[in-house]
C-alpha cells in the first residue's frame, strides 16, 4: 500500500513538472508573440477584394466567361482546408518608409491535399489596382499597404486571402540567422554575387548571404529566376522550421515573428502552425506566376511592363492553389 501511494505520488511529481515546465514555455511564447507587430485590417469581402460565394453562384448561372478552374465555389468545409496568405518583401531602410512590394508570394497551407504550396507573383505584372487604374502589381503595397496589396491579389486572381506576413529585408536576414542559416545549392554565376563565397554547390548560408542570394538579378534568368531564388529560400526555412516538431514550434516562431508584421494574432499563428504538423503535411510545392508562354513584355509610357494573360493565368493559378 505504502508503495502504490509513493508511485502514485511519483507519477503527480512528474505531471506536475511536465505541466510546470509546459506553462511556462507557453507563457514564454505568448511574450514573445506579443512583440509582433501587428497591423489590423479590414476583413469585409469588400475591402478584401474577395467575391461573396453568392455573387460568383449568380455569374455561373448567369454563365458568365469568368477565369475559374472550379466549376463552382469551394464549399464551406473544403475552403478552411486551404489557407491563403500573402508574403510580401519589402525593399525599405525604415519601419515606416512607404515602400512598393519587392517581393510577392502568396503561401497556400493546403491541409486538403497534405501540401504547402508557394506562388510568386511577378512584381511588374500588370494589374488594376483599385482608385489607381493600371499598373504594376508591387505598386499596390505603397499606394495603400498590406490591405490594398491584398486586395489586389484577390481582385485581379480571384483568389480568397485574409491576412498577410510582412518582411523587409534587413529583418530576413535576422531571420534566417535566428534558426542558423539556410542550405542553398549556390551555382557558378552566383558566386561571385554572394558575400564570401568562393565556391559552388550546396552551403550554408547566414542571413546576410541569404538575403544577397535571393535578390541576385543579373544572371540568366533574369527576375524570373531571382523569384525562384526566393521561393527556394523560403521553402528551405519552412523546411527546416517543420523538421523541429510539433513541441518546439511555438517557441521557434515566437523567437522569428518579432521580425515581421502580420495580420494575425497569436492564437492564429499558433493554431496554423500546429494545423501544419497535426495534419502531416510533408510535400512543398512552388511555382511563378505568369508562366512561361502566357505574358509579354511591353513598353508603356516608356516604362517595362510584363503583361499577361488574365484569364489563362487565373485558371492555372488557381489549379495550382485549389487542386492537387
Amino acid at each position: 500500500m505504502k508503495k502504490m501511494r509513493l508511485w502514485i505520488k511519483l507519477v503527480l511529481s512528474v505531471i506536475i513538472i511536465i505541466l510546470l515546465v509546459f506553462g511556462a514555455t507557453f507563457g514564454y511564447t505568448f511574450y514573445q508573440l506579443s512583440k509582433i507587430k501587428t497591423t489590423k485590417i479590414s476583413k469585409t469581402y469588400e475591402d478584401l477584394g474577395i467575391k461573396p460565394e453568392v455573387t460568383l453562384k449568380k455569374e455561373l448561372s448567369l454563365k458568365k466567361e469568368i477565369p475559374l478552374i472550379r466549376e463552382e465555389p469551394l464549399n464551406k468545409e473544403d475552403s478552411n482546408k486551404i489557407i491563403n496568405i500573402a508574403f510580401f518583401g519589402l525593399d525599405r531602410r525604415e519601419v515606416n518608409q512607404q515602400s512598393r512590394s519587392d517581393s510577392i508570394m502568396i503561401l497556400s497551407i493546403d491541409e486538403k491535399h497534405k501540401k504547402i504550396k508557394i506562388v510568386s507573383i511577378m512584381r511588374d505584372t500588370y494589374v488594376e489596382i483599385k482608385n489607381y487604374g493600371k499598373t504594376k502589381i508591387n505598386h499596390a503595397y505603397s499606394y495603400g499597404g498590406p490591405q490594398l496589396a491584398i486586395r489586389t491579389l484577390n481582385e485581379n486572381f480571384n483568389l480568397d486571402i485574409r491576412d498577410y506576413v510582412t518582411v523587409d529585408f534587413s529583418n530576413f536576414e535576422k531571420l534566417i540567422n535566428a534558426i542558423g542559416g539556410v542550405t542553398i545549392d549556390v551555382k557558378q554565376d552566383e558566386i561571385s554575387l554572394i558575400p564570401q563565397i568562393t565556391k559552388p554547390g550546396p552551403q550554408i548560408l547566414n542571413g546576410l548571404q541569404a538575403v544577397a542570394y535571393s535578390r541576385i538579378r543579373h544572371t540568366v534568368g533574369d527576375d524570373f529566376r531571382r523569384t525562384e531564388r526566393q521561393r527556394t529560400v523560403l521553402s528551405v526555412m519552412l523546411t527546416k522550421i517543420q523538421s523541429l516538431g510539433v513541441m518546439k514550434f511555438p517557441s521557434v516562431v515566437s523567437k522569428l515573428l518579432p521580425f515581421t508584421e502580420t495580420s494575425m494574432n497569436n492564437m492564429d499563428i499558433i493554431k496554423l502552425g500546429t494545423n501544419v504538423f497535426t495534419s502531416n503535411i510533408k510535400t512543398l510545392d512552388q511555382k511563378r506566376f505568369p508562366v512561361d508562354g502566357y505574358w509579354t513584355a511591353k513598353m508603356l509610357g516608356g516604362v517595362w511592363y510584363l503583361v499577361a494573360n488574365m484569364k489563362a493565368t487565373v485558371v492555372q493559378l488557381h489549379k495550382f492553389i485549389y487542386d492537387d
